[in-house]
């Protein structure tokens, strides 16, 4: 029908409304039969009061009224499978992209058109065809992909970043693959680790297209966010410091978590990483953490690979790209609050429980609790995991902006549990 199948996720979205698609199906249907079977009683009943004395007069009449009828069947069995395929569309919450739509890019409609395996289907998945993935959000933004998808073949990519970002913003995540080249930007004056962890990086080898400082002074300058406050600073800086030296009773010290973890931490991931320092720290300590960002208002992820750290460029409204039980340690700061939704808090939560292997640690780093609520359905939360609490402090500090008033922070170093 013009449409093309998405792959959303892990599919929770489908099977959680399984049950009530399926009523609201089955009572469509059925009223489709009753309606059809009605129609076609009266068709085949029906005679004008004219005729009733004497039908057969008029046979190409009744043939005619017969005709009629029929098409009207016809009509009506195709608007009820129109509607029962919008009703499902909304039952299980998403869209589709209409291919036929007239102002999709012709590179778009290529992407995800449904490409059929040359020997048939495969013995080991059982899949007869390669459908590719996008956002089932990208159906809400569908002209702005159009224009993300808008390009010369083998020529030069649009320097567009910052329009895939707002796309991923907007829920449609993956985006589809391109057939140009990236622009590229000569990334002179690299160092290997551990050199690379400390020393300042230039501002010639990061991209400053589509943001409103153009160097790293102006970045250092301004609040970012609450975990990153003059954080592109690595000479003069509070990250010279970070996660070594405490300030404040929230702060914990990496010594103290790892010792925690009984010398089980090898490899972590870090949510909402700024920066990347702490990463760096990890490195330093022979443990592998790879540091999820966006460049939301700044060069995060060149800067962060830049200092030889890996940079995972993804939304947090995406499922987490790991397989399960795999990470010794997950970091997170007040970047994990999406929002303020506590559901979609709590749908990360249950993700970062996925990668996070039993045994292993969830460090939440200075969580902003902006009101005692906040702090109350966070702890009953994290409370329904049953992790235990290796360490737990709520503390005041003041606000790293400067304004001088005093703000709660929650800090926490929780295990997670062995589930049978």
């Amino acid at each position: 029908m013009g449409s093309v199948s998405l792959k959303i996720g892990d599919g929770t979205a489908r099977f959680k409304r399984a049950t009530l698609c399926s009523s609201a199906v089955n009572i469509l249907m059925l009223f489709s039969v009753i309606t059809t079977n009605l129609f076609a009683l009266y068709a085949f009943t029906y005679s004008p009061k004219q005729h009733l004395n004497n039908p057969v007069l008029h046979p190409h009449k009744n043939i005619s009224l017969i005709s009629q009828q029929v098409s009207l069947i016809i009509r009506e069995i195709d608007s009820s499978q129109r509607k029962l395929a919008q009703m499902e569309k909304e039952l299980l919450g998403y869209d589709t992209l209409d291919l036929s739509r007239p102002n999709l890019a012709s590179e778009l409609k290529l992407f995800l058109k449904h490409h059929q395996l040359p020997l048939g289907k495969d013995s080991r998945t059982g899949i007869t065809e390669m459908v590719a993935s996008v956002g089932h959000s990208c159906e809400k933004s569908a002209d702005l992909l159009s224009q993300y998808t808008s390009y010369k073949v083998s020529g030069p990519c649009p320097d567009d970043w910052s329009l895939a970002q707002k796309l991923i913003l907007k829920g449609c995540e993956p985006l589809p693959r391109r057939r140009c080249f990236a622009k590229t930007i000569p990334k002179v004056g690299l160092t290997s680790s551990p050199v690379s962890f400390w020393k300042p990086v230039s501002e010639r080898i990061v991209t400053w297209s589509g943001l409103g400082c153009k160097n790293f002074n102006c970045l250092n300058s301004k609040k970012l966010s609450r975990d990153c406050v003059g954080c592109f600073d690595l000479v003069n800086g509070y990250e010279t410091q970070k996660y070594v030296k405490a300030r404040s009773k929230n702060d914990f010290l990496i010594e103290d978590v790892l010792a925690m973890g009984n010398g089980g931490i090898r490899i972590g991931f870090d949510i909402g990483g700024g920066s990347g320092t702490f990463a760096a720290r990890m490195a330093e300590r022979n443990v592998t953490v790879i540091t999820n960002t966006l460049n939301v208002d700044a060069p995060y992820s060149e800067f962060i690979a830049a200092r030889a750290l890996f940079p995972l460029f993804l939304s947090l409204d995406h499922r987490f790209p790991f397989y399960d039980n795999v990470f010794d340690l997950v970091h997170a700061t007040s970047g994990l609050d999406i929002g303020g939704k506590p559901e979609k808090l709590e749908f990360l939560m249950f993700d970062i429980d996925r990668i996070l292997r039993a045994g292993g640690l969830f460090w939440l780093d200075n969580f902003y609790c902006a009101d005692d609520e906040k702090k109350r359905a966070l702890t009953r939360l994290i409370e329904r995991f049953g992790y235990k609490k290796l360490k737990w402090v709520v503390g005041e500090k003041i606000d790293a902006a400067g304004s001088g008033k005093p703000e709660v922070y929650l800090s926490a170093v929780l295990q997670k549990p062995v589930r049978i």
